[in-house]
């Protein structure tokens, strides 16, 4: 019996899993993509890219570009870490300037 106790709290393979979900919480967790205004692009580039990006309808992509225009910039997606890297990537394409936060 004392065996089997030292057996479970050693090899314990709860232990393992919290600290595995543990760290998928953290991967998972929720993260923004920011899109920053500039002078170079066009409204129709943006939105475009926009679009192209998140997979957004049209009059979202003009809404948000019209946010970036006259606030400086707007959170243009929200999801998981690895997605948004990818949105970021896809906006940088074009050399939009993007900042993922968490």
């Amino acid at each position: 019996m004392i065996r089997s106790i030292e057996h479970s709290v050693e090899g314990d393979p709860l232990v393992g899993e919290e600290e595995e979900q543990g760290l998928d919480v953290k991967i998972q967790e929720p993260a923004k993509v920011l899109l920053f205004n500039d002078e170079v692009h066009t409204f129709d580039e943006v939105i475009g890219q926009i679009v192209k990006a998140t997979g957004c309808p049209l009059s979202k992509a003009e809404a948000l570009t019209w946010e970036v225009h006259t606030s400086g910039k707007a959170v243009v997606y929200e999801g998981e870490m690895t997605k948004c890297v990818e949105v970021s990537g896809i906006l940088e394409e074009i050399e939009l300037m993007t900042q993922i936060e968490v």
